[in-house]
């Protein structure tokens, strides 16, 4: 994923009410930036630290700009919910992931059952539905999900194994945007009903992919698969 416009770099003051925060610009100037991401960011919020926007093309929009990444310990971290799910649909759409290659139909945000899932696939074989969540949270060595207790979060999970009980191939994919994790594994000590039921959804034959980005000013690219470990 490519950020056709410039991004501006700043430096964030603060985040408030969830999807707010105030970033000083590098020319003193002060400005409210959109913050997408309504999860907790508790690895990886740092007053003080650089950060990049990227610039409202809505003229209506009441905040001017969208808080994109933030630098921690040195290196990038994406911060943009929005993202992930595009990353995931070109990469299958293009058959850039050897393990979702093949499929000649690929769409967005496709009702079944009593949800929308982000993307379905299809080749003349198969169908495949394909869940997308971001991750931001850093333990150790690890990457986490969630970040805050998602009920929305685990009714995907819950669907994604209804799908598979009827046949149908159903993958959940994790977008980890940071590069100082090396494995995946699911958040107990904050949401531990999601990550008995992603246990299950395992169990019952839901794949999980999660795959690490590279984050920068200028792009968002795939870098590889990480382990996962679903007991730790």
């Amino acid at each position: 994923m490519i950020f056709e416009t410039p991004l501006i770099h700043g430096t964030l003051i603060k985040r408030y009410k969830r999807f707010l925060s105030d970033i000083r610009l590098d020319d003193g100037s002060i400005v409210v930036a959109h913050c997408t991401n309504s999860g907790s960011m508790k690895t990886c919020i740092e007053e003080g630290a650089e950060v990049y926007l990227s610039p409202a093309t809505d003229p209506k929009r009441k905040t001017r700009y969208t808080w994109e990444m933030i630098k921690i310990n040195g290196q990038w971290v994406g911060i943009n919910t929005s993202h992930p799910n595009l990353i995931a649909f070109e990469a299958v759409k293009s058959g850039a992931l050897k393990q979702l290659a093949g499929y000649t139909h690929v769409q967005r945000e496709v009702k079944t059952g009593d949800s929308r899932i982000d993307i379905m696939a299809q080749n003349e074989h198969e169908t495949c539905f394909i869940e997308v969540k971001n991750v931001t949270m850093k333990d150790g060595q690890f990457a986490r999900f969630p970040d805050a207790v998602t009920t929305r979060g685990k009714k995907h999970l819950e669907e994604l194994m209804r799908l598979k009980q009827e046949g149908i191939r159903a993958v959940m994919i994790y977008i980890i945007q940071r590069s100082d994790v090396d494995i995946f594994a699911p958040a107990h000590d904050i949401d531990l009903a999601y990550a008995q039921t992603l246990m299950q959804a395992h169990k019952a034959g839901v794949e999980i992919i999660p795959l690490q980005v590279k984050v920068s000013p200028s792009e968002i690219v795939i870098d590889k698969e990480l382990p996962v470990d679903l007991d730790i």
